[in-house]
């Protein structure tokens, strides 16, 4: 079985993630591609579309939310994502479990003793009128029926778990400060989130795995879980492994691929690209070492705004009174800090219009 070392498998990640070369693909098509991207900072996927899109422009993405093309809604892992409406009703019902279980599982000793069915259903009767709220206005219409619980647990098990929500614009805008106010799912779309079939097979989850690989590929089935935190892949893993090929890294895992999918030249030049907070380019897997080093892997989770040098983590960055501030990590050569500035100064041009307010460093 031919072994892909750390810099093939990083090679073949920055060209899924349009990060080798930027691509002229519609916005919405990109979103697509990489299975959305995670959205709980509202400005990041800005940048994320900036260092991927070609001549992106904020409108572009500001158009597909206000015309309900993408949502903000929570799925992957339980965190905000920013994915198209389409990939929202198909994917939702399939991450219901998980979603459940994770706020549950936090919140195990404030929730004991809860119906979560019953609070769902009058959830849903609450929201059933398609008028925007807060999480603290949907929990003051059922505080009477569940005062018990801590107010924060009982609005995450309803927002993020049991009640597929869509976060509505103007959240998530370019430079738009605005709290969440959420909506059915369904409601906002017009459209059902797509029921699982409780007997048959695991389409979505068979789709789930083309579709991550095509973006994050090759990868192993821990990482698969690591970017989706759904449990029961395995069966729908093995349901298109005929379709797939396989590989090792030099750790013996074994990686699964699509057959026509980019695996670049591992020499393939590879140019500076700044990514945002919590970027699918490394949340995306479990074993993060192909792009990553060990002892910076923490930055992923902390909200830290990563610079790719060599297609691999090489400092960090910020925005202060409209400049780029770049941190290394290690030293640079002459040659990359110019080309670190290059595309700082890029970067600062794209900010330059208006003000900056709301780019501040993400919240760590």
């Amino acid at each position: 079985m031919t072994v892909l070392g750390s810099r093939a498998l990083n090679r073949a990640t920055l060209a899924r993630q349009f990060l080798l070369d930027r691509t002229d693909a519609p916005v919405l098509d990109v979103i697509a591609h990489l299975c959305g991207m995670q959205a709980q900072e509202p400005q990041e996927p800005f940048f994320g579309l900036w260092s991927r899109v070609r001549a992106f422009r904020p409108a572009a993405l500001d158009g597909l939310l206000t015309g309900r093309a993408v949502v903000r809604t929570h799925l992957m892992r339980r965190t905000v994502h920013l994915v198209t409406a389409d990939d929202a009703l198909a994917w939702r019902a399939r991450h219901d479990t998980m979603l459940r279980q994770r706020v549950l599982t936090t919140y195990r000793r404030e929730l004991a003793g809860l119906d979560p069915d019953e609070v769902a259903a009058a959830g849903r009767e609450v929201m059933a009128d398609g008028l925007p709220r807060t999480m603290a206005e949907l929990v003051d219409a059922l505080a009477g029926r569940w005062p018990a619980p801590p107010r924060r647990a009982l609005g995450e098990l309803l927002v993020a778990a049991l009640i597929p929500m869509a976060q509505l614009p103007p959240r998530g805008l370019w430079r738009t400060k605005a709290g969440v106010r959420n909506v059915p799912l369904a409601i906002w779309l017009g459209r059902d989130v797509t029921p699982l079939r409780p007997d048959g097979p695991d389409e979505v989850g068979r789709a789930l795995v083309r579709r991550y690989l095509a973006a994050c590929g090759p990868a192993a089935s821990a990482d698969l879980r690591a970017w989706c935190g759904l449990a029961g892949l395995p069966a729908a893993v093995d349901a298109v492994r005929e379709e797939l090929v396989a590989f090792r890294d030099e750790r013996g895992r074994q990686l699964l691929d699509l057959p026509g999918a980019p695996r670049p030249d591992p020499d393939t030049p590879a140019p500076v690209r700044f990514l945002p907070a919590f970027d699918n380019a490394l949340l995306g897997y479990h074993d993060r070492s192909r792009i990553v080093d060990d002892a910076h892997r923490g930055l992923s989770v902390a909200g830290a705004r990563v610079v790719l040098v060599d297609g691999r983590v090489a400092a960090t960055w910020d925005v202060s009174a409209g400049s780029v501030i770049v941190t290394p990590l290690r030293r640079l050569s002459r040659s990359d800090r110019d080309a670190v500035a290059k595309e700082g100064r890029s970067l600062e041009s794209f900010l330059s219009g208006d003000n900056i307010e709301g780019l501040a460093p993400p919240s760590r």
